[in-house]
């Protein structure tokens, strides 16, 4: 269980780097807004590079808990699940405080694959086409494995087009191909 002063540490880096970029915000920053001092922060964690690893493996949990949750919601026969993916993302990128993939944002801020942050964003994305592959599984197909990593190519190309037109018009288009993609087989 996390301290309180983790918590708020991890709450504060996680809507910081969202909003301004991981390398715009530096500890100094963290610990003024977060009010935890540096003795707790170096307490919590060695590094900056520490927190965002852990600011990911957080957000991580969440959006796959809350990405879950919505494709159920929105979808009752696994026939229909796949498709409600797109769905879920059309709400995402309405919120006026939607920044586009937080784990895209990492890969690219930290272009070095070799990072322990761009291993967790990536791993974030293979546990997306996991979910995808389970998803697609339910819903009978064979080839799901294969037909997941395509759907997860419309999930990211959504997000950055959402982002780039401030519009989940993107999420709609990408429904609209992985239907097509999903009708062929």
């Amino acid at each position: 269980m996390a301290t309180q002063a983790k918590q708020r540490l991890l709450t504060t880096a996680e809507e910081l780097f969202y909003a301004e970029g991981i390398r715009a915000v530096g500890v100094d920053r963290l610990l003024q807004e977060s009010g935890v001092g540096r003795a707790s922060f170096y307490r919590h964690f060695a590094s900056k590079d520490d927190l965002v690893v852990a600011v990911l493996e957080d957000r991580d949990r969440r959006w796959l808990a809350w990405l879950r949750e919505s494709v159920e919601a929105k979808a009752s026969e696994p026939a229909d699940r796949p498709l409600a993916v797109f769905d879920a993302l059309s709400e995402r990128f309405a919120r006026k405080d939607f920044r586009g993939c937080a784990f895209i944002n990492t890969m690219v801020e930290v272009a070095d694959p070799d990072s322990a942050a761009h291993h967790a964003a990536d791993q974030h994305k293979r546990r997306v086409i996991g979910y995808l592959a389970e998803l697609l599984t339910a819903a009978g197909r064979s080839d799901a494995e294969e037909l997941a990593a395509e759907l997860a190519l419309l999930v990211d190309g959504a997000i950055v087009t959402a982002l780039r037109e401030s519009s989940p018009a993107a999420a709609d288009r990408a429904r609209t191909i992985a239907g097509r993609l999903l009708a062929t087989g």
